[in-house]
């Protein structure tokens, strides 16, 4: 998967306030039949996002015109807890978000993202309520802040994930980064 780098980035918003979202909720288990980590967008929030009859639910915020196209989930407390399927990372980044703000996450789940370039973001309730009254916010990743027209808030974030998403680097390419270093490492082993 490539990695964009992400500096600042300004995106459109929707609110899904329900605390305790857990993986299954995010992406049901029945769906999980496959490890590619493309094609899980379509199945997102499933159970909720569509009716009986397999047609889209109007209530459900995501599904509403003036959410459309939404790539920041302002969301409540502890969200990705339950199980720790990578799946519901890949599902959410598919469906095409790229930052997702809560009260707090899963750790497992918080990795997760972190793995799949997928921005999570802690901030207060207040704070998720006020961005959330906009179409649009922007984070500043290097500043770590995130901004409505009239306000901004401060986040926190681990200074490993800031310099892998600001650079737009995966695990892989971190350890790419120490090529030489191993390779020298390597010709000292005797076998």
């Amino acid at each position: 998967m490539e990695i964009k780098p992400i500096t600042t980035y300004t995106g459109k918003v929707v609110p899904l306030f329900h605390d305790n979202i857990d993986t299954d909720q995010i992406i049901p288990k029945v769906h999980l039949k496959r490890i590619s980590k493309t094609g899980f967008g379509p199945f997102a929030f499933d159970e909720w996002r569509y009716l009986e009859d397999g047609s889209e639910n109007p209530d459900f915020n995501p599904n509403k015109p003036q959410y459309r196209d939404a790539s920041i989930l302002i969301t409540g407390d502890n969200f990705g807890c339950g199980s720790s399927r990578e799946h519901a990372a890949w599902a959410l980044k598919d469906y095409g978000f790229n930052i997702i703000i809560a009260g707090s996450y899963s750790d497992i789940f918080y990795m997760n993202c972190t793995k799949n370039a997928l921005l999570p973001i802690v901030l207060d309730e207040a704070a998720r309520h006020h961005l959330a009254q906009y179409e649009a916010i922007t984070i500043d990743l290097p500043e770590q802040t995130v901004s409505s027209k009239d306000q901004t808030f401060s986040f926190d974030i681990d200074p490993t994930w800031k310099h892998k998403f600001v650079n737009g680097l995966d695990d892989i390419a971190i350890t790419l980064q120490y090529e030489k270093e191993i390779e020298a490492y390597e010709k000292n082993i005797k076998v």
